[in-house]
């Protein structure tokens, strides 16, 4: 850690912090937008296409598991020390760019690592060499590829005894380890991409935005660094400062005159006190007038309740009925005008309210005017919200009493996504009734896909719901067969596809007809592209385009039941002895592809386990923890596993990425629930419902649309609504109700043993 050279520089403690007047003075707080390189330092190096290209090589060193492996690792430092700096330092001329050459893959990484160390890699360089070495600033794939080819010749020519590859066997002997050191240094940053895997890190909007948080960062420490304190960067000027470290010679040249002082600046792995923090926060405050923190920017890492992630291929565009499904992270502080003090005694009472300007428009997410301070931001709301939400209005609103009961509503504010994401730093900040408020947003990517099957009518082969309208508009042609309907609807409640369960044969027509049971291998399941076609009201046909089917087929050697998909894939059930669903064993093998392995696992694992709530889960929840599935695949890039689906086959409720086939996790949603229907001869999951009714409670459309960070939960908004649905699925997927009037199953679609026969008779 770097001394201050200036015996006279103040020390920024607590009470010097508290006093605005001791730090800055009104006529030098600035505007974060109008922070120049004149203000700050010369950027030298295109950070946001910079930071761009590190996220995706921090993705790919993570994705590498050779990379990780010791014996990797050690021949990687010997090709770095040994073989490259000496090659690209004879390359290097003083004063002049960086040579556009790229070492190897493994040789980078250690590159990387080793320059995230300022000062060590630069007296590395100068003890060695007697100058800095640079990176070329190279962005894209096509010079990239040029540059690594390039960097192949000159190796190839100058070491024709070193391969060009790091050719050492994972499973072979410990090499010496010669440089201790840096063998640590890349060892601390091996989990490096765990602080950046969020998928918007990667949009520009979100850099554009992060690079100018790092100028302003860049300002405060110019202007406070004498001071005895440290500096914690957020996430997004995290992120910019490892990337302008990464390019060795422009980091020196660009912070020359405060090379001492990025000495105050908290280590990426060093441990972060409360105070430190504390600190930042109000030297920011002080110095731009709005909040460190952001969506996206947040200091302290937390368990984040949405996973998600890049996902380079979306196999379900395919489905023209799927619509993705975009996510933004929000954060929202208030803070008053110092002006309200006088009349303090007048805003006990009043409160605000958040609501959404679309979807969920039961959200009323409340916190009382007295919460907030006039001296410092505070977090008001953090959540997570579908594009589709359009954006969210905060309400100054006022009462009587002491509950929130009779309230009116005196002015509002509102924060639309699309103007947010057009505003500096992607942060906006509104003004009523001296109360301030400041809403940033994260760039909406792309989510996993939600979807839920819901009961409908019985239906014909020919997909045409079984009624006199029906059989009218056929000119009274008979209609042939019977088959239990699903509709299978998105994070929008949009109809996307229909599942149709084949259950029965035979004709009805006007008058007295009975249909019989198919044999267990013809109840074959289908699903259906697209909505319903209605003719009156809620009756009509299913869409034509057959996209998958499961056929029932002889079990095999232990298995108990086997089915056959239409995707190139067989699904194998057991049960055990057990004539519950508690022992339910899976196999899922493909019949086209062996590029990767599927391992159907009981249960809620990998990122939908949820450790820190499972031990308070009700005894009933924890039952029907048996309804959950997790898909887990596995690639050569993927050998431990990742998990690409969850599903929950007693309530038919799916959340997939979009690189896994919606197709194929519906079909296992339906075929294991058929299954343990017939194995334990009850109808689970009310698979044998036919008929359309309401949906349960307000929200019940609005699944997903809005999720509460941990941080904004408390005993007043523990709705299940704000909560991932897989925390609190029997509740948030409780569908349907009974309202009084729901409509019996009419004599037409066949009594209640032709569906049971075969299932549970």
């Amino acid at each position: 850690m770097f001394q201050a050279k200036n015996k006279s520089a103040i020390c920024l403690n607590q009470s010097t912090l508290n006093d605005v007047s001791s730090v800055l003075s009104p006529s030098i707080i600035r505007c974060l937008s109008d922070i120049s390189e004149m203000d700050t330092v010369h950027l030298s190096v295109d950070l946001v296409s910079a930071a761009r290209r590190i996220v995706g090589f921090l993705r790919s060193v993570n994705e590498c598991q050779w990379l990780h492996q010791r014996p990797t690792i050690i021949e990687a430092i010997r090709r770095y020390d040994e073989v490259w700096m000496p090659l690209i330092s004879n390359l290097t001329v003083v004063g002049s760019t960086p040579p556009l050459v790229l070492p190897p893959f493994d040789v980078e990484w250690v590159w990387f690592c080793h320059t995230l160390n300022p000062v060590g890699y630069k007296k590395y360089c100068e003890s060695r060499f007697s100058k800095l070495i640079g990176k070329p600033s190279i962005f894209n794939e096509e010079n990239e590829e040029y540059a690594l080819m390039r960097c192949k010749e000159i190796w190839v020519q100058r070491y024709p005894a070193e391969p060009f590859e790091n050719e050492v066997e994972s499973d072979s002997q410990d090499p010496p380890l010669l440089n201790e050191d840096l063998f640590n240094e890349v060892q601390k940053h091996k989990l490096l991409y765990s602080k950046f895997s969020q998928p918007y890190l990667y949009e520009l909007v979100y850099l554009i935005a992060a690079r100018r948080r790092y100028k302003g960062f860049l300002y405060m420490i110019q202007r406070f660094g004498d001071g005895c304190f440290r500096f914690v960067p957020a996430l997004d000027i995290l992120l910019m400062l490892l990337t302008h470290q990464s390019y060795p010679t422009a980091y020196a040249d660009d912070l020359k005159d405060m090379w001492e002082n990025m000495g105050k600046v908290v280590g990426l792995w060093e441990t972060v006190q409360e105070k430190e923090v504390e600190e930042t926060n109000k030297i920011w405050e002080r110095t731009f007038d709005e909040p460190y923190e952001k969506a996206g920017g947040e200091i302290a890492m937390a368990k984040r309740p949405i996973y998600w992630e890049i996902s380079d291929v979306d196999v379900n565009t395919k489905y023209k009925s799927m619509i993705p499904r975009f996510l933004l992270e929000v954060c929202i502080f208030v803070r008053l005008n110092a002006r309200m003090k006088a009349t303090n005694g007048d805003m006990k009472h009043n409160f605000l309210r958040l609501r959404m300007v679309r979807c969920h428009r039961e959200l009323k997410l409340d916190k009382s005017i007295p919460d907030f301070s006039y001296d410092s931001w505070q977090k008001a709301w953090h959540l997570y919200c579908e594009f589709g939400t359009r954006g969210l209005i905060v309400e100054f609103r006022g009462r009587g009493g002491h509950c929130f009961k009779g309230s009116k509503l005196v002015n509002s504010m509102s924060f639309s996504w699309n103007d947010l994401l057009r505003a500096p730093s992607i942060t906006l900040t509104r003004e009523i009734d001296q109360v301030r408020v400041v809403a940033s947003v994260t760039p909406p990517v792309q989510a996993p896909y939600l979807l839920k099957c819901v009961p409908d009518r019985v239906t014909d082969d020919s997909g045409a719901m079984i009624s006199d309208v029906i059989l009218k508009l056929n000119n009274y042609r008979p209609q042939k067969g019977r088959w239990l309907s699903r509709t299978v609807l998105d994070h929008a409640g949009r109809e996307c596809f229909v599942v149709r369960i084949r259950v029965g044969e035979g004709f009805w027509r006007r008058g007295a007809e009975t249909p019989s049971a198919v044999n267990r291998e013809d109840r074959i399941i289908e699903i259906r592209e697209g909505s319903w076609s209605y003719v009156a009201g809620s009756i009509g046909r299913a869409p034509e385009k057959v996209v998958g089917t499961a056929t029932p087929k002889e079990s095999q050697d232990q298995w108990q039941a086997a089915w056959q998909f239409s995707t190139g894939d067989d699904l194998l059930i057991n049960c055990g002895s057990s004539t519950s669903s508690s022992s339910l064993s899976f196999s899922l093998k493909s019949r086209e592809s062996s590029d990767s392995f599927v391992m159907l696992l009981r249960g809620r694992k990998m990122q939908y386990q949820n450790k820190e709530t499972e031990s308070k889960v009700a005894e009933d929840e924890k039952e029907d923890d048996d309804g959950f599935v997790t898909l887990v695949r596995f690639t050569e890039e993927n050998p431990t596993g990742r998990a690409t689906a969850l599903l929950n086959w007693r309530l038919l409720v799916v959340e997939l990425s979009p690189e896994e086939d919606a197709i194929l996790v519906l079909l296992l949603c339906i075929s294991i629930l058929r299954t343990v229907s017939e194995m334990t001869k009850e109808d689970a999951g009310g698979l044998l419902v036919r008929q359309r009714m309401k949906e349960a409670k307000l929200g019940a459309r609005d699944w997903g649309s809005i999720v509460l960070h941990p941080s904004s939960l408390s005993s007043s908004n523990t709705s299940p609504y704000l909560q991932p649905w897989y925390w609190n699925a029997s509740q948030v997927m409780a569908q349907h109700e009974d309202t009084g009037n729901t409509r019996k199953p009419a004599p037409v679609e066949g009594g209640d043993m032709l569906y049971r026969r075969g299932i549970i008779t």
